[in-house]
């Protein structure tokens, strides 16, 4: 078996004012989802890396986050939040980035009011700190974001960024344009990679089945390409549509169609790679197992 790194998931101790996305539909949400209620999960599946992906805009999570990770060894990863808006963020970052779980920053530019809230200048004058510290970018974008995100990505070429859920498609309704027609233009740059995370619950929660995804897999796979493709779990997000291992496998199931260096690609060293987890981290019975080749 690969290596297997899941890419994408959530940690919070629940407080109605501070996850106010989480709606009546998402009752179950509705509590704290911590280490130890991933884990016997993440055994189970096989998965041997996670990483810790940001679910608020604060400072204040993410340090907590980070504290996690230097608890338990299954988070090797932590995707957090700092305002890049503000002119010091630079020794902010530096201060955060003495962790070296920091492996990158994200913000929910999903939810701005302003679709081109990524172009403003203090923005991006805070996204080119981040080379110093050698930190990756998380898109976390709806699909009709697509084009502004080429904008973006066009003005950093040495910036690592990496697209949450695939930009989430249409699954739901079944529709497959603009979105693979902008997702193929943004996969030209060289600097993005992207996550096959977060489909079901763009799909029906209660009524999806395998093949409704296949379409999405399968652009994502001729767009980006195994080197640049990682499997999320969005857990526990995924859990109002599935559990976590028949959502890590759905798209795992598809992938078998590919040579097992490709497969292990997906399902371990793309993340490795991009989030520069080190191979000596990841261990079986037998030895050291390589996320990063």
């Amino acid at each position: 078996m690969p290596v297997r790194i899941d890419a994408h998931q959530h940690f919070w101790r629940y407080q109605p004012e501070e996850y106010g996305w989480i709606g009546d539909d998402m009752a179950g949400l509705r509590r704290d989802f911590l280490p130890e209620d991933l884990k016997p999960l993440a055994e189970g599946a096989g998965v041997c890396a996670t990483v810790a992906v940001q679910a608020r805009c604060s400072l204040k999570e993410t340090c907590w986050l980070l504290e996690l990770a230097q608890a338990n060894p299954l988070i090797q990863a932590v995707v957090g939040w700092v305002d890049l808006c503000d002119p010091r963020v630079r020794p902010r970052l530096a201060e955060l980035a003495r962790n070296p779980r920091l492996r990158g920053l994200r913000h929910t530019l999903q939810d701005e009011p302003d679709d081109r809230f990524m172009l403003r200048e203090d923005f991006r004058a805070g996204l080119r700190q981040l080379a110093a510290f050698n930190l990756s970018y998380d898109l976390l974008i709806h699909r009709r974001h697509l084009p502004i995100a080429c904008e973006l990505v066009a003005r950093f070429p040495g910036q690592r960024f990496i697209v949450d859920h695939l930009a989430k498609p249409a699954v739901r309704s079944g529709t497959r344009q603009p979105w693979a027609r902008d997702l193929a233009r943004l996969a030209r740059y060289p600097n993005v990679a992207a996550k096959v995370s977060g489909l079901v619950t763009e799909a029906d929660w209660t009524q999806w089945r395998a093949g409704d995804f296949d379409f999405y897999f399968e652009t994502a796979l001729e767009t980006f390409g195994p080197k640049r493709l990682m499997i999320g779990s969005d857990w526990p997000v995924c859990t109002v549509a599935g559990d976590y291992e028949k959502v890590l496998q759905l798209a795992g199931n598809y992938m078998q169609r590919l040579s097992e260096p490709e497969q292990a690609m997906i399902w371990g060293g793309t993340a490795g790679q991009w989030y520069g987890l080190q191979p000596k981290t990841f261990h079986d019975g037998a030895g050291t197992l390589s996320a990063a080749q």
